[in-house]
This record gives structure tokens, sequence and C-alpha cells, in this order.
């Protein structure tokens, strides 16, 4: 698969599809703070407050999501919830 991808083209199964590729191109680490998807995000991230009001219902239910530009819409790799939470929050990405 070549990625980037445009995110919006995805179905549900293709941004599931594409999470997966990116996490294992990325030997399982976030693309933005760089720990194990499977482990917390780096305190540094963590120690940043997200309000949680301010995301969509379910936002926080999945663990790891697909970072993807607002303004092109492609994609950027697999992330955690809470380090794409502090990027939109925090950086407007």
């Amino acid at each position: 698969m070549d990625l980037p991808v445009k995110y919006n083209n995805l179905s549900s199964t293709g941004k599931r599809f594409v999470r997966e590729e990116y996490a294992r191109l990325q030997k399982g680490k976030c693309c933005h703070c760089g720990e194990l998807l499977d482990k917390k995000p780096c305190a540094s991230v963590r120690n940043l407050l997200v309000d949680e009001s301010l995301f969509p219902p379910g936002f926080f239910k999945w663990p790891v999501h697909l970072h993807h530009d607002h303004d092109t819409g492609m994609t950027i790799g697999a992330i955690h919830n809470y380090c794409n939470a502090v990027l939109w929050q925090y950086f407007n990405e």
C-alpha cells in the first residue's frame, strides 16, 4: 500500500487497515511521542491536560487513532488517542 492516503476517502475498515499499516511501519510506536502504541504516551504529553468535553463521544474509546492533516486530508501515521487530542487541542492539528 502506498502511504499517505486521503483520510476522508477511507471507509472505517480502510481506516483500520491504514492505521495498522502505519503501526507496522512505525514499529509499533506513536508517530507523535515515539512511545509504543500499546503503552501510555510519554510523560511530556500526559502532563498536558485535555478537556475531554471538546471531543466527540467515543473519541477516547479507541486507544490508537489514524492521525491526518486536516488541511490536506492526507494521513500521517498511527497515534495514541491522547496524543491526537493534545495535537488538536494545543496545536490545532
